[in-house]
């Protein structure tokens, strides 16, 4: 079997993905913060809850980290029926062919739900295992909406599903096997 280490390559998306990755459960408070995104597109000035050591998130993560100098600053929240859902704007700095988002910031992206929707349930995991089905291509511009799930709970293993979204239409779809720390 082949593994693909997205964290390989300082720069590259993924959240939690390498059994290394120091994880944290404590939940964070809200706070202003100054957002330092030099990729995404949201606002300098907004409420988030504080991000790092000490909020539950991995404090270098690509994906949601502010303390990345490169996060994509993405903010999930809850949606009511035990998962998590974030809205991205995509940008060209992550573009695989022009014009279209690369298949492993998607991946990344749907990585990042999933671990994100455990935190959300007070589970600090791991990747154990991502699969993921390209359904159409993503444009590099597109407005996005990254929604997981816990479908199946076995303590230490958690199996999620995770969907990216295009104006309601499914996009692309991930499942991964996570490990609890």
């Amino acid at each position: 079997m082949r593994t693909l280490e997205l964290l390989s390559v300082p720069g590259i998306l993924g959240c939690g993905t390498l059994p290394s990755a120091p994880l944290f459960c404590k939940q964070g408070k809200r706070a202003e913060k100054r957002s330092t995104n030099p990729i995404g597109k949201r606002s300098l000035m907004q409420q988030q809850p504080e991000r790092g050591p000490e909020s539950g998130q991995r404090g270098a993560c690509t994906a949601c980290s502010v303390q990345n100098p490169l996060t994509l600053d993405i903010l999930f929240e809850d949606d009511g029926n035990g998962g998590v859902f974030a809205r991205f704007t995509a940008t060209p700095a992550l573009e695989g062919y022009d014009g279209i988002l690369h298949g492993g910031a998607i991946s990344a992206l749907l990585d990042t739900a999933m671990a994100r929707c455990l935190q959300h349930h007070a589970v600090c995991g791991v990747t154990g295992e991502l699969n993921v089905r390209f359904l159409e291509p993503v444009p590099s511009t597109a407005e996005l909406v990254i929604k997981a799930k816990i479908q199946e709970s076995l303590p230490p293993l958690y199996r999620l599903r995770a969907e990216l979204c295009i104006d309601g239409r499914v996009v692309c779809r991930g499942r991964g096997k996570f490990m609890a720390r």
